[in-house]
């Protein structure tokens, strides 16, 4: 299945093929994964080489983050150097430590005359019931996947952040489908690049926008039906143990070639929020930490602004949710949709 990248020529109708239409189509940014043998779980670091305007958004009620206070547009750090997104819930910060040390390693930083500080936020989601909760990404894992990173096409499924996810567990994780990593880009014909990463694992049902339809979430007794969260919550349906905090999460990642602020880049990540509400129900929940991070590499020469960059942020952002469930593969027991859809 092809992603939504639209390039030149092309009209929103019709999808190109385009060699690169994940986030690494953005000139300058490089993703690594590393996934633990162990069990379903990992860390994705997305490089910015010597920086990127970066701004955040955190909408989840249950967020695990690093260093998102000083992407405030009122703080003075402009640019960070990468971007590390973690399974192992709070325990999977520490991935951070090690990609700050590869960082640090090859003399990229935010100069302090006496060190370069590589600057490095970071945001976790939860997959510990996927295997032995003991096992969890530490520092190694990101600075393996610091030194793993490239500009090829990011690999997506059940790998890094992702290896571990699920989705629509409005029923438990017994009822639920494997989550993943996804990725998609745009690109407009004057060379304009919007593009998104992002760990699908939310609490909520994966929905196509262009149709209505689930497409991962909540099943029924049978194993294969999809029961459709939003009919659950409408009819007064969830279980009466259902109020797991902190359990789920989406992160995500948008890059874009365009010429941004740090204020500028916040807005972008509130409007790539969007792209979430439209592909996963119920969203922003007090069981999820939904993160999502925007870099702005400005290499772009055109004139792109907030509104076009933002709104494309949220377009891709939706397509990438739909190819981290559709490109996700059975774990720890969780069906992901190739396996039902058989």
């Amino acid at each position: 299945m092809m992603a939504a990248v639209y390039a030149p020529g092309a009209s929103p109708g019709r999808i190109a093929a385009v060699e690169n239409h994940t986030l690494t189509s953005v000139p300058g940014v490089k993703v690594g994964h590393v996934t633990l043998r162990e069990r379903p779980t990992g860390c994705t670091v997305v490089l910015t080489g010597e920086g990127a305007v970066a701004g955040v958004d955190v909408r989840g009620a249950a967020p695990g983050t690093r260093e998102t206070d000083l992407l405030s547009p009122l703080n003075s750090i402009e640019r960070v150097h990468a971007i590390v997104l973690s399974g192992g819930s709070a325990f999977g910060l520490d991935a951070a430590s090690g990609t700050v040390r590869w960082l640090e390693e090859h003399g990229i930083g935010f100069d302090v005359a006496v060190a370069r500080v590589p600057i490095v936020p970071a945001a976790v989601l939860y997959d510990l019931p996927m295997g032995d909760p003991k096992i969890r990404p530490a520092a190694d894992c990101g600075y393996r996947a610091a030194a793993a990173a490239s500009n090829r096409p990011v690999a997506e499924g059940s790998v890094g952040a992702g290896a571990g996810a699920t989705v629509g567990k409005l029923r438990g994780l017994q009822h639920a489908m494997k989550g993943g990593i996804g990725s998609a880009a745009i690109r407009l014909p004057d060379g304009l690049i919007v593009a998104a990463l992002v760990a699908a694992n939310g609490v909520g049902d994966v929905i196509d926008p262009s149709s209505g339809r689930v497409v991962a979430g909540a099943r029924g007794d049978d194993g294969r039906t999809l029961l459709d969260a939003r009919r659950l919550l409408r009819q007064g349906l969830l279980p009466p143990w259902y109020n797991q905090r902190g359990q789920n999460t989406t992160l995500g990642v948008i890059a874009t070639n365009a010429r941004l602020t740090k204020a500028e880049a916040t807005k972008v990540a509130g409007m790539a929020h969007d792209g979430l509400a439209r592909a996963v129900a119920p969203v922003h929940t007090p069981s999820d930490g939904d993160t999502i991070f925007a870099l702005a590499t400005g290499t772009h020469d055109g004139n792109a602004g907030v509104f076009a960059v933002g709104a494309l942020a949220a377009d891709v952002m939706a397509d990438a949710i739909l190819r981290a469930v559709r490109e996700a593969t059975t774990a720890g027991g969780v069906p992901a949709v190739r396996d039902l859809e058989r």
